[in-house]
Order: structure tokens, then C-alpha cells, then sequence
């Protein structure tokens, strides 16, 4: 009997959803470079808009809860912290919706 080859791990398709998280943590990730950037920080606001209202339509509980903290923290000043806040806000949302296109939630 062949032992089965490891399964590879394989990221689930963006939908309209994910691409706004993955576009929102890339834009986060840039306020390490440019903490004070105006239009980056707008661009944010709407991608966090957008996915609260997208993921409460699909009748999600915690991530638009979560966008709520983020759109919060994002408008406090600019600090190292507040960046490494919205970056591990987004990880989180991405990491929820994985688990959400997966099956497990």
C-alpha cells in the first residue's frame, strides 16, 4: 500500500470579499512606510465599509464587529501601534473569511 502524498494547502478562490481584505492588508501593511498617508487611510475606511456591509449580507456576526473596532482605531493617530493594530485586524478578517469559504465556520 503507497503512502498518500501530503495534501498541499490550497488558499480558497478571492471572491469580492476577500480581494477587499487582501487590498485592505496591503494597505495596511504601507502605513508602516507612510504612517500619516491621507489617501491610504480613506481607502482603508471604504475597504473596511465594504467588508462590514459585505460579510453582514452573508449573515456573518463577527467580522462587521470587527470592522467596527477597525474603522474606530483607524481614526486615532497615527502611531507603530495603531498600524500593528490594523494589520492584525486584517489578518484576522482574512483568516475568518478562509475559514468561512473552507466550511468551517
Amino acid at each position: 500500500m503507497d503512502p498518500q502524498p501530503p495534501r498541499r494547502r490550497t488558499e480558497p478562490l478571492l471572491d469580492e470579499l476577500g480581494t477587499a481584505i487582501v487590498a485592505g492588508k496591503d494597505a495596511a501593511s504601507f502605513l508602516w512606510q507612510v504612517p500619516d498617508d491621507a489617501s491610504t487611510r480613506q481607502r482603508l475606511g471604504d475597504l473596511l465599509v465594504q467588508i462590514r456591509d459585505g460579510s453582514a449580507g452573508q449573515g456573518r456576526t463577527e467580522m462587521p464587529k470587527l470592522c467596527e473596532e477597525l474603522i474606530v482605531a483607524l481614526r486615532a493617530q497615527p502611531t507603530p501601534q495603531q498600524v500593528d493594530l490594523l494589520q492584525d485586524g486584517f489578518d484576522r478578517l482574512y483568516k475568518l473569511w478562509a475559514a468561512a469559504k473552507s466550511g468551517l465556520l
